[in-house]
C-alpha cells in the first residue's frame, strides 16, 4: 500500500543544527495550506491502490491550526482511498502538546505521534535552541498516553559537546520508563549552513566527537536491546510489532506521495523533488503547476537506492532480490564486494541477506557506499 508524506514547513524556531526546510514566518500559512490541498488534488492520479500512511513531517506540523488540518484531511479523502487503520502519523513538539492541542488532534483521524524530545534536560535543550523545556519533554508524553495516544514515538539526539554518557544513559532510561513504544535516536550530524556549523567554524563550539558518538550508539543499542527493543533499522528502534510503518515502507522501496514544499516522492522507478521555497511553490500551484523536478532512475541508481536503504535494517539486503531484479552482473559484483567486509565481521550472510554486526552498524554509510555500482564498472 502506497504512503503520503506532507511536509508543514513552519517552526516557531531554529534548532542550531538542523538543514531542513522552514520557515519561522507563519505569515502565509492559510496560502501554504491551500496550496498543499492543491498539490494533492493534483496528484491524486499517482496512487491507484490504497493509502496505508499518512505522516506529516516538517518543520513542526505540530504548529498548525485544527482547521488547517481538517482541510487537509478533507482533500485526502476526497481523492484517495484510506485503508481502515491507516497510521497517521504527526511530528510534534513538546511544547505544542498542552491539553487543548490534544482534545484538537484527538478530533482528526491522527493515531500516531513522533515527539521531538531530543533531551531531558534543559541545558541541551537551551544549546539546541529548542522550542521546549525539561518539564514539557515529560509532561507531553504521559498527556499524551492519557488522552488515548499510546503509539507514541520519541526522538533523542547524542554525540553532542554536552552530552556525556551519565546524562545519555539517564535520557535512554528516562525514554524506557515511558513505556513510549518507539524511540529514534540520532548522532548529531553538523550540516553545513546551519548555526551549530557556522559556531564550530568560528570556534565557538568544539567540533563533533566521533569516538563520542560511537560509544553513546553502543550504550544506546545495549540498553535499548536489554529493554525489549528491536534495533530495526540503524537510527529506530521499538517494542515488537511497534515499527514505524511509514518509514519502514520507505525503506522498503514502496511508493509514495510527497507533499509540500521541498518534499520528495517516489514511485519506484522516478523520484519527484518538490521546490524548497514556499512562494515559488505556492505561485507554481497558483496556476496549477505541480512544483518539482523529475529524477527517472535507471538500473544502477535503483541498485544503490536498494543497498543504502535495505543494510541499515535488521532484515538486510536480499541477495536474491539483487539477482532476480538486476541480474547476474550485480549479483556477481555484490559477493566479491562484501568479502572484506565479511572477514572483518561487520557483515554476516544470513540466509541469503546481508545483515550488519553490531559493529558493523558503525560502519553502515561506508559499508554500503563500497557495495554501490557504477555503469562504468560494467563497460
Amino acid at each position: 500500500m502506497s504512503g503520503i508524506y506532507i511536509h508543514i514547513p513552519f517552526c516557531k524556531k531554529a534548532c542550531n543544527y538542523c538543514d531542513f526546510h522552514f520557515s519561522t514566518s507563519f505569515k502565509y500559512i492559510d496560502e501554504l495550506t491551500d496550496a498543499i490541498c492543491k498539490e494533492i488534488t493534483l496528484k491524486k492520479h499517482r496512487i491507484s491502490d490504497q493509502v496505508g500512511t499518512i505522516y506529516f513531517g516538517g518543520g513542526t506540523p505540530s504548529v498548525l491550526p485544527q482547521k488547517h488540518f481538517e482541510k487537509i484531511f478533507d482533500t485526502i479523502t476526497r481523492n484517495f482511498s484510506i485503508k481502515s487503520g491507516a497510521e497517521i502519523t504527526i511530528e510534534a513538539n513538546p511544547d505544542d502538546l498542552d491539553a487543548k492541542k490534544i482534545t484538537e488532534l484527538k478530533q482528526l483521524p491522527v493515531n500516531r505521534f513522533s515527539i521531538g524530545i531530543q533531551s531531558f534536560f534543559d541545558e541541551d535543550l537551551r544549546w539546541m535552541n529548542r522550542a521546549h523545556n525539561a518539564g514539557e519533554a515529560e509532561t507531553c508524553i504521559k498527556r499524551s498516553q492519557d488522552a488515548g495516544f499510546e503509539n507514541l514515538s520519541i526522538d533523542l539526539i547524542y554525540g553532542y559537546p554536552l552530552l556525556n554518557d551519565n546524562k545519555w544513559l539517564s535520557n535512554i532510561n528516562k525514554a524506557v520508563e515511558f513505556q513510549t513504544p518507539h524511540i529514534s535516536a540520532y548522532s548529531l550530524t553538523v550540516e553545513p549552513r546551519t548555526a551549530l556549523a557556522s559556531a564550530i567554524k568560528k570556534g565557538q563550539q568544539p567540533p563533533v566527537n566521533d569516538e563520542q558518538s560511537a560509544a553513546q550508539f553502543t550504550i544506546l543499542t545495549e540498553k535499548l536491546g536489554a529493554s525489549g527493543f528491536e534495533h530495526y533499522e540503524i537510527s529506530n528502534y521499538s517494542q515488537p510489532g511497534k515499527h514505524a510503518v511509514h518509514n519502514t515502507n520507505y525503506w522498503r522501496g514502496i511508493p509514495y506521495l510527497g507533499i509540500g514544499p521541498s518534499a520528495h516522492g517516489f514511485d519506484g522507478y522516478v523520484r519527484y523533488l518538490n521546490i524548497a521555497n514556499n512562494a515559488l511553490y505556492m505561485n507554481k500551484l497558483l496556476i496549477n503547476e505541480l512544483p518539482e523536478t523529475i529524477e527517472e532512475l535507471d538500473q544502477y541508481d535503483r541498485f544503490n537506492e536498494y543497498i543504502m536503504t535495505s543494510i541499515r535494517t535488521m532484515w538486510g539486503t536480499d541477495l536474491n532480490k539483487v539477482k532476480m531484479e538486476f541480474g547476474k552482473l550485480f549479483i556477481e559484483d555484490t559477493l566479491k564486494a562484501i568479502k572484506p567486509f565479511i572477514e572483518r565481521q561487520w557483515l554476516i550472510n544470513q540466509n541469503d541477506h546481508l545483515i550488519l554486526t553490531q559493529e558493523g552498524k558503525l560502519f553502515a554509510d561506508y559499508i554500503a557506499s563500497e557495495l554501490f555500482l557504477m555503469q562504468d564498472d560494467h563497460l
